[in-house]
């Protein structure tokens, strides 16, 4: 990530929703922001900065974490929601750093490119997602051993 005070922990989000489910009486939870950014190279070409493999692993890392709290501990995830859609001002960093799925061409028109990321986000909302495939859309290497799933 590039903001300074980014961290990037996968099992922090299990270990959040797992609290949250045991300190608040079992809640709806819907993560509503989720995403790493990266540092916004305005001499970068742009077919270089769709190339973001950085934050499909992230995503992949991110969700298969919030399954796991959902499947092996019962937590109430209704909605996970990626931050964020486009490219956008962060308060903090002003357009220093880019968080889309797209990428927004700040020098012609805002055009906006999907990422790579955003190809793999679509597939894996578009899937039926199963026991059988899950391993496939969250991990390079099946995680299920047997009849569990090794987080």
């Amino acid at each position: 990530a590039y903001s300074s005070w980014f961290y990037i922990f996968p099992k922090g989000i299990r270990h959040f929703l797992n609290y949250t489910k045991d300190t608040y009486n079992d809640p709806v939870i819907y993560v509503t922001e989720n995403g790493v950014d990266n540092y916004n190279n305005e001499s970068q070409p742009i077919e270089e900065a769709l190339q973001d493999d950085f934050r499909i692993s992230y995503y992949k890392k991110h969700m298969w974490n919030a399954l796991g709290s959902l499947k092996n501990y019962g937590v109430n995830l209704k909605g996970y929601f990626a931050w964020s859609y486009l490219d956008n001002f962060e308060w903090n960093i002003g357009y220093t750093s880019r968080f889309g799925l797209y990428y927004v061409d700040y020098k012609n028109n805002l055009t906006r490119y999907p990422k790579k990321s955003a190809h793999w986000f679509t597939k894996f909302l578009n899937i039926s997602v199963n026991e059988n495939n899950i391993y496939e859309l969250t991990s390079k290497d099946s995680r299920k051993v047997g009849k569990f799933y090794v987080m």
